[in-house]
């Protein structure tokens, strides 16, 4: 099927997929979603002509992956395992609160982790989801609650409060430092 480069794959599909895939039977994957074995095999024939390309061999026993459809798996699967680690930060385990920390990577390891089990522990029963960057955070756009940055800390509309200060200085080889 042709389409245009700004279409998007049909996602329903690559669910449908993914579960045949995991399974090796569209039977099997569809119990798995709570679908009629006939609506998994729609979705897999919508894939494959939304591809062009066949993901399965069928056969008496089930479904094997075709090569395509092995390399297609290996990249769905690691793209939901992307959207499964990254969705927790929106969610929020019942009686525990989640504060999402955005850091610089040199602050987050020295001085920041040593921390967090400490944190974590505490009778307020907080978890923190850590996010490691050193580009600026957009806390209002990324859901971040904190930010720890180096800097003068006025940023228009934030409040900043010093944590510490910080000494930097080169390290060199006796012989580069001639």
């Amino acid at each position: 099927m042709l389409h245009s480069s700004d279409q998007i794959l049909p996602l329903e599909t690559l669910r449908a997929f993914d579960a045949a895939a995991r399974t090796g039977s569209f039977s099997a994957a569809a119990e798995k979603l709570n679908l009629t074995h006939g609506a998994v095999s729609r979705q897999i024939a919508k894939l494959e002509d939304w591809l062009g390309l066949k993901v399965f061999e069928r056969n008496a026993r089930g479904v094997t992956l075709t090569n395509e459809g092995n390399r297609l798996h290996l990249r769905t699967t690691e793209a939901f395992a992307l959207i499964s680690v990254n969705s927790d930060r929106w969610v929020e385990p019942r009686g525990t609160a989640v504060v999402r920390l955005a850091s610089i990577p040199s602050v987050s390891g020295l001085w920041l982790m040593p921390r967090m089990a400490a944190l974590e522990n505490s009778p307020t029963r907080l978890r923190i989801v850590l996010d490691v960057d050193n580009r600026q955070a957009d806390l209002a756009d990324e859901g971040i609650d904190l930010s720890v940055r180096c800097g003068l800390g006025r940023i228009p509309g934030r409040v900043s409060v010093q944590l510490f200060e910080e000494h930097i200085f080169p390290i060199a080889s006796a012989e580069l430092a001639k």
